[in-house]
């Protein structure tokens, strides 16, 4: 994509009203719009990434037998007062239909299956969406990391019974973590013990992303990593170590054992008149772009992982009112896209080389080449990894080969 083609901008100032980090560095690099208290429009290059990250979860998903549906976002109040959670504050309610906004699904999930999980030889299913959720969340300050409407996934595993249920909940353990490391944030990221909070009433697993921007805090053991939230913390691992570290980290994803919980509310049974055992799996797509910006950064700008950066390669035209520099960058370009490479192209001519690899940096995709009178003497451009400070230079008969061995 031409850079002259984007109509979004990039912007210096910090956004006054914005404190978080990943909100300011999104904004400024034109990935996001802020419209209201967690309220974003996610732009072409933001949406790009959403796109990415949403193509990693559905893989896995897939991987563990989840087939993917869209239920709707406006829910019948019926539903809810089934289980008692019409009044929940979460819920943004439209009073006069009778209708919430949906902020979790398992008031449409549960009754949709039981029109089609007829008997035990119906079992296991497993299904999710990704889909547009609303919660009246009060504490909309930390960017995309707490929205008041966001992306998310959410699937839910129905069982005969509770060890179907165990072994599939490991399963979906191992698919997040995969998750996890696909996005990069394999180092950073925790399994970690918390409540069930409005849906269970067991413990659950919770994702913890290791960050000073952390709403949360855990304690994870020095022996076997296990994470703690500080709710169920109790000062003992259950590997029996009483050492830990305290850290403050971020929610990316967590699972829930339902077992009867909804499944009794709505008559989901077996054909022997046994409930049918429920869980339920959620991650959310846009707060993990925003914890992985939050990781991701330094002083220039972000630094997207390969895998969800919305280009592989950001090409730069320097003194582009050259004409053979612009030629010579227009071939590169051309040579790119046919190799399927992403690239975004910086081909404007109103900036200065200043402004543009100020923008390249702060918009932070992971491999840089520039194009300039002085790498054309060469018959080379120059390359630099956005996570480096080295550059070197490549000649250009050369650069396919070595853009293989990097994206």
């Amino acid at each position: 994509m031409k850079q002259t083609e984007l109509f979004t901008k990039t912007f210096k100032e910090v956004p006054k009203d914005e404190v978080s980090l990943n909100a300011q560095l999104l904004i400024r690099g034109g990935f996001v719009d802020k419209v209201g208290a967690g309220i974003y429009t996610f732009l072409p290059l933001g949406l790009r990434v959403i796109n990415k990250i949403e193509n990693i979860v559905r893989e896995e998903m897939n991987n563990i037998g989840g087939q993917e549906l869209l239920m709707p976002i406006l829910l019948p109040k019926d539903n809810w007062e089934e289980t008692g959670r019409w009044n929940v504050e979460e819920m943004y309610k439209i009073k006069d239909e009778n209708l919430g906004l949906g902020w979790t699904h398992e008031e449409i999930i549960t009754p949709l299956m039981k029109k089609y999980l007829l008997s035990s030889k119906d079992l296991p299913k497993y299904v999710y969406q990704i889909n547009t959720k609303f919660r009246n969340e009060p504490r909309a300050k930390s960017g995309v990391l707490r929205g008041r409407e966001f992306k998310m996934k959410d699937m839910y595993s129905f069982h005969f019974d509770e060890k179907d249920l165990d072994e599939y909940y490991e399963r979906a353990k191992q698919a997040y973590l995969k998750v996890y490391e696909r996005c990069g944030l394999k180092e950073k990221t925790y399994l970690a013990r918390a409540t069930g909070g409005e849906f269970s009433e067991s413990l659950s697993y919770e994702f913890q992303t290791v960050t000073p921007a952390g709403e949360d805090i855990i304690y994870i053991c020095k022996d076997c990593g296990m994470g703690f939230n500080k709710e169920v913390f109790e000062k003992r691992c259950e590997c029996g170590c009483e050492s830990f570290v305290e850290e403050k980290s971020i929610e990316v994803g967590n699972i829930f054992k339902l077992g009867s919980r909804y499944s009794k509310v709505f008559g989901l049974k077996n054909e022997n008149g046994d409930n049918i055992i429920m869980g339920c799996y959620g991650i959310g797509i846009s707060r993990l772009m925003g914890a992985i910006v939050e990781v991701f950064n330094d002083s220039k700008g972000i630094i997207w992982p390969k895998t969800v950066a919305p280009f592989s390669v950001h090409l730069i035209s320097l003194d582009s009112g050259d004409l053979e520099i612009k030629a010579k960058s227009d071939e590169i370009y051309s040579i790119l896209q046919n190799s399927n490479i992403e690239v975004l192209y910086d081909n404007r001519d109103d900036k200065t080389a200043g402004e543009k690899l100020n923008d390249c940096d702060l918009m932070g995709m992971p491999l840089r080449i520039v194009v300039s009178s002085k790498t054309l003497k060469v018959e080379s451009v120059e390359i630099k990894r956005r996570k480096e400070e080295k550059a070197e230079l490549v000649k250009i008969k050369e650069l396919k080969d070595f853009l293989k061995n990097e994206i």
